[in-house]
């Protein structure tokens, strides 16, 4: 026996009544799935959160004939038998790790909910050798692959065009202001603030390890700082900027990657070789910034770049005039 897995029966072994218990109680796991996500998007989506509400009323209809079959065949008694019961079944992320990803992300979850319920039964009943337990995994597996034709369906009457429209373009606001703006922002202070110290420090000992020494813990104390800052500034509830937290790491991460990336060159041993590496990372991340503010904040091109530039330029200059000094 496999520890931690010897409380597993192996899907071969069950009987059809449970077998129709298990397709029970999943059914049920998966009619307050739909729901949680319902109430989720219900306040910012509320079309795509009638077409759960819609799911969850099948995956209902759905556990009652199931349990009306069971009944006729074996009485009132449904044996407990869940999906972690059962080695090799399917298994159903978290909602906690699902929700928080967005519009897009929930609708694939639910996609793959049907066709993962479809596809396992599918296969549970290509290996039967059993007639009536074969005939009720293809009838499982057709009740499933109904349920995909039914959430398209209920996509169609509840989501126009316009209303999709307008959800993807809140998804797609929301998704700046939580992720996107707060690692730009984080970017920027790491990439530019880091390069004064870094590059005085380079110029005034002109010893790379001192030099990458420096900028790591400019880079990894700017990283803390400004995470901590960006999730205690605003609890988002007012602003609609969404969660603290989420914010705090795209702010922490991307400004301590945004100093690391001119601090790590300086790994190399031969000083002139490291800055020069530096100055063109350098170059790529002022980019880069130029570039998001262009595809996300709608900044033209041009005058991003031109604002980027020229204030990298000045913070790099101070650092070695100083350095040099």
């Amino acid at each position: 026996m496999i520890p931690g897995f010897s409380h597993r029966k192996r899907f071969s072994d069950l009987s059809e009544q449970e077998v129709l218990a298990l397709a029970i109680s999943s059914e049920e796991d998966d009619a307050r799935i739909y729901r949680s996500y319902a109430e989720r998007l219900r306040e910012d989506f509320p079309a795509s959160a009638s077409v759960f509400e819609g799911m969850a009323l099948e995956e209902d209809g759905h556990r009652r004939r199931l349990i009306e079959m069971h009944q006729s065949r074996f009485g009132d008694t449904i044996p407990l038998i869940r999906r972690e019961h059962v080695a090799g079944f399917y298994a159903r992320r978290p909602v906690w790790l699902v929700e928080n990803l967005g519009l897009d992300r929930i609708r694939d979850e639910a996609r793959q909910m049907e066709s993962d319920a479809q596809r396992f039964y599918e296969i549970a009943a290509q290996n039967s050798t059993d007639a009536k337990t074969r005939t009720l995994l293809g009838d499982l597996a057709a009740a499933e692959a109904g349920h995909s034709d039914r959430a398209s369906e209920l996509v169609a009457e509840n989501i126009g065009l316009d209303a999709d429209a307008e959800e993807k373009d809140a998804a797609h606001k929301q998704f700046v202001l939580t992720w996107v703006q707060p690692g730009l922002a984080g970017l920027m202070d790491g990439s530019v603030s880091t390069l004064a110290p870094i590059f005085a420090t380079a110029f005034a000992t002109q010893d790379t390890w001192t030099t990458f020494l420096v900028g790591s813990a400019a880079s990894i104390g700017a990283g803390i700082s400004m995470g901590f800052t960006e999730a205690a500034s605003d609890d988002g509830q007012i602003s609609g900027r969404g969660s603290p937290i989420k914010r705090g790491i795209a702010a922490g991460v991307m400004t301590t990657l945004g100093g690391m990336g001119h601090a790590l060159p300086y790994l190399i041993t031969d000083f002139w070789t490291a800055t020069i590496i530096a100055f063109a990372v350098v170059f790529i991340e002022l980019w880069a910034i130029a570039w998001i503010q262009n595809r996300y904040m709608q900044t033209p091109f041009l005058r991003a770049a031109f604002q980027v530039v020229v204030g990298g330029v000045l913070v790099l200059a101070a650092g070695m005039i100083i350095g040099s000094g």
